[in-house]
């Protein structure tokens, strides 16, 4: 197992390393020049002396390793090689600078990514709390008229795009019975601290949380009911049946045993997903998350902040496709992860 993880290990440093290029790469081709940006700041003092202003902007190139080629730049950017006579990547844990919020870029990601794993997993842990009791129930009794219900509802719910989801909600749960608010994560100059600080952002954030919920449980029912269904017209569970095992036992350690793979798949990719930011959502209900923060740093071209997020996106889903395997692993002895 060690010598597996080890081997997965070094193929994600590799495929890290070609996607980080690749992304600096992709970046650094768009036409932006951000010491321009800084230089324009200065264009009225130097209204009349334009050579200054040239110099200005020569100086800043030189400040920020843009007169660098882009090989250098990348390398430098991960603190290999020293830039302006300094190592200042991310191997030194300079993670880069963010122009347009004014600070290092792993202050202005810090709150923000607080707050999207906070909605983000009470969302995922509820879905997972309603669908997987659901969707084995609708597979032990497929065909039935609850079970008919169920997945016309699923359908619908799976079909409806989760910005017209929020909007219905917004409309019926904040303005019609006026029940949660809808936007902010708290109240305007609220100085609460510690239980009543939690309890009051969990208050603001209960609308965006019943949205991401609702939307998430047309696909993740249909999802443990197809694995279920197709467990229990396994053989081994007729043969469990015939020898006189009770029902419960039948579902429960035989079949959720054998539908527990892919289901695997779907739990860990939900609770991976959690980094990744809500961007609709977030978006929608105002919220500081990556997401939106993501959204605001192309848009105002802060790409310090977008390639970190992007290269953090990289290592979780390599990393997350890591502890897929394992899982496998361990839920179903079958599976062998150790060569």
């Amino acid at each position: 197992m060690a010598k597996y993880v080890l081997k997965r290990l070094g193929y994600v440093f590799v495929v890290f390393m070609i996607l980080s290029l690749l992304m600096y790469l992709v970046y650094s081709m768009i036409p932006f020049d951000r010491a321009r940006a800084e230089v324009e700041n200065y264009r009225q003092a130097f209204k009349n002396e334009p050579e200054k202003l040239e110099e200005l902007y020569q100086q800043k190139r030189i400040e920020m390793g843009l007169d660098q080629n882009v090989f250098v730049r990348y390398l430098g950017w991960l603190g290999v090689v020293p830039i302006n006579g300094t190592y200042q990547g991310i191997l030194q844990g300079d993670f880069g600078y963010s122009y347009e919020y004014d600070r290092p870029v792993v202050e202005v990601l810090e709150e923000p990514m607080k707050n999207t794993i906070f909605i983000n997993i009470f969302s995922t842990i509820i879905a997972l709390a309603i669908t997987i009791p659901l969707g084995i129930y609708c597979a032990c009794h497929r065909g039935s008229k609850r079970d008919s219900f169920v997945q016309t509802a699923t359908i619908i719910g799976y079909s409806v795009p989760t910005f017209i989801v929020a909007i219905v909600f917004i409309w019926l749960f904040g303005v019609q019975l006026q029940w949660f608010p809808v936007s902010g994560m708290k109240e305007a100059g609220s100085t609460a601290t510690g239980m009543a600080a939690f309890l009051e952002r969990l208050y603001y954030m209960g609308l965006p949380l019943i949205v991401m919920t609702f939307s998430s449980l047309g696909g993740m029912t249909r999802y443990v009911r197809a694995s279920m269904t197709e467990a229990l017209s396994l053989d081994c569970i007729r043969t469990a049946r015939a020898k006189g095992l009770r029902e419960k036992v039948v579902i429960y350690s035989h079949a959720w045993r054998n539908a527990l793979l892919p289901i695997i798949n779907l739990v860990i990719g939900w609770f991976l997903g959690i980094f990744s930011g809500s961007i609709m959502i977030e978006n929608i209900f105002g919220l500081n998350g990556m997401g939106r923060v993501y959204i605001q740093s192309l848009n105002n071209k802060d790409f310090e902040v977008v390639l970190l997020l992007q290269m953090f996106y990289v290592i979780i889903g390599l990393l997350g496709n890591l502890v897929t395997d394992l899982a496998y692993g361990l839920a179903d002895p079958r599976v062998r992860v150790d060569k």
